[in-house]
Parts: structure tokens; sequence; C-alpha cells
């Protein structure tokens, strides 16, 4: 069976460096699809991503602006293990990957592998377009993707995902 991948960008694209996750996903999507990865735009609807994830996916690339503390433009690559519980945001213009995670456990659901592909952006006031650091970052980041969705079907199904509700 194939496994089943989704690749989501997250982010405002009126919060300047925000949209780097919508901005990857927007690249990787002009990429050749690969049998069972699903590349997504998902904005600002992080409830829509929850509800997406119930349908069974062995592993989740999130694409998001990541702010750490490093020099604009820099990657990360982090896989969140178990984390303390977080609240449930249910306000869809708010909710960032580790509330997106609190929801679809708190449905019931889980993911089996989660890999965060972060960028520090060096501005999220109002405006759009990124900043040149984050967009000149674009391009490795849709390739350091690419080697993520490889790595991640190769490894699919290794740890079973507990299974989730199913939507109607």
């Amino acid at each position: 069976m194939t496994p089943r991948l989704l690749v989501a960008g997250v982010g405002n694209v009126f919060l300047g460096d925000d949209a780097f996750g919508v901005e990857v996903a927007r690249r990787l999507t002009a990429r050749p699809p690969r049998p069972g990865v699903e590349v997504a735009d998902y904005g600002i609807r992080g409830v829509h991503l929850a509800y997406q994830l119930l349908d069974g996916y062995d592993a989740l690339i999130l694409l998001d602006a990541t702010p750490l503390g490093g020099a604009p433009g820099t990657l990360y690559v982090i896989e969140p293990r178990e984390q303390p519980p977080q609240a449930v945001v249910h306000d869809a213009h708010s909710m960032e990957p580790g509330s997106v995670l609190a929801l679809l456990d708190a449905l019931g659901a889980r993911v089996g592998r989660v890999v965060v592909v972060g960028c520090e952006p060096a501005r999220l006031e109002e405006g759009m377009g990124l900043s040149d650091p984050v967009a000149a970052a674009v391009p490795e980041a849709v390739d350091l993707v690419a080697e993520l969705i490889e790595e991640c079907l190769q490894t699919a199904g290794q740890e079973a995902p507990r299974p989730g509700p199913r939507r109607k």
C-alpha cells in the first residue's frame, strides 16, 4: 500500500515572512506529483488542517515561519516528540503547528511522523512579500522538503500511527 503524506504550508500572507510556508508549498505544487503525497497551502486555516489529518496520514511535513532566534533565513528541521499537553485553540486565525497537533490529539487522532520545516523570519509585521533573507531560503527549503518527502515515504509505517476517527 502506498504511504500517505501531507505537506502543509501554513502562515499568513499578510504578515511578511509568515508567508514562508505558503510560498514553499506553492513552489512544491509546481513539481511533478508523487503517488501518496499531497501538498497544500493551508494558510491560516489550522482547524481545516487538523480535520484533514483525520483522513489518516503516515506523515506530515509542516512548513512555517519559525522564530527561534537564529539569523533570518535560517532553515530548521524539527521533529516534535511527545509534547506537553497544550490548550486546544479554536480560533482558526491563531493556530500554530503545536495547536493543530493538540487539536488533532483532542479529536482522538494522530499522524505517524511529524516534521516541521521552519525558517527564521526577519519580519512578521503587516505587509505582503518575504524579506530578502527568507525569499533566498525558499529554493533550499523546497529541495530540503523534497528530500524529507522521500525519507518519509521510505520509512512510513515503521511506527504505526494510532488510528483516528474518519471524516464522512
